[in-house]
């Protein structure tokens, strides 16, 4: 149970000060700074107020359902995942409406966004992100995201200052667990870790073929583009069929209109 981080975020969301916090339940700023820095927790007599006050349960508060409140955020990622390159609307709209019940929640603001178009919102939530979660993998992707954005207003030297805040990293707590651990443990990372290794590797081998297009190497742009679409067919997964098309209307791009 971390309720500072939730005050913190339910604070947040209501966009208010610390200081107003404070004012409305008639406590010091002081106080409610230890609590979102985790260095004191509120008294029990002040638990059923803040709960009113940002109208949620004294559970939501507590996170004493926290499994459940899990459970109930990954089913809306899962559902939105579905609709977020056929229907991008879809998708925000999903992750919205879950929002609503749990504000400012870091997994569900790290997939907005996957599908957020307007560059400066993207800066304004991967911002955030990248700022307050104390999860790596969220701040991570926060931070590309944040990158790709600068890069969209031109901003290369904001793009560059937030890539190179992501750590060189050659191994992965999936392909570690997959060495050390047996059973069902060993072959969930693995299998997990092979599809994310997998797809790494041929957004690579696009890169590649852009590189050789760049360059005017059409075959060779062609050559490398049609590898990465014999291998999505060698391991038949139908997640990656949407690379699949992609791939081959570039390959027919570039053979009818080379530079």
């Amino acid at each position: 149970m971390n309720i500072g981080n939730k005050i913190k975020a339910l604070r947040k969301a209501k966009g208010i000060t610390q200081e107003q916090l404070a004012g409305a339940i008639g406590i010091s700023f002081q106080a409610v700074s230890k609590w979102e820095n985790n260095i004191a927790l509120p008294d029990i007599t002040l638990v059923p107020m803040l709960a009113n006050y940002f109208g949620v349960s004294t559970d939501e508060l507590l996170e004493f359902n926290l499994a459940e409140k899990e459970e109930r955020i990954e089913k809306s990622v899962d559902e939105a995942y579905k609709f977020r390159e056929s229907n991008p609307q879809k998708s925000r709209a999903i992750l919205e409406e879950a929002l609503k019940a749990y504000p400012e929640n870091d997994i569900l603001l790290n997939n907005i966004l996957y599908v957020v178009t307007d560059p400066d919102e993207t800066i304004d939530i991967a911002s955030r992100l990248a700022e307050r979660t104390l999860n790596n993998e969220v701040k991570y992707d926060a931070l590309r995201f944040l990158a790709y954005a600068y890069k969209k207003k031109g901003d290369l030297k904001s793009a560059e200052n937030a890539i190179e805040q992501i750590p060189e990293i050659y191994f992965t707590k999936l392909t570690e667990i997959a060495f050390l651990l047996d059973g069902e443990p060993k072959y969930k990372a693995a299998e997990k870790q092979k599809w994310i290794s997998f797809e790494n590797l041929i957004q690579m081998m696009w890169k590649l073929a852009e590189c050789y297009e760049a360059k005017n190497e059409i075959d060779k742009a062609v050559a490398e583009t049609e590898k990465a679409i014999q291998l999505i067919n060698i391991l038949d997964h139908p997640n990656f069929s949407i690379y699949t098309d992609y791939f081959m209307n570039q390959i027919k791009r570039m053979q009818e209109n080379p530079a």
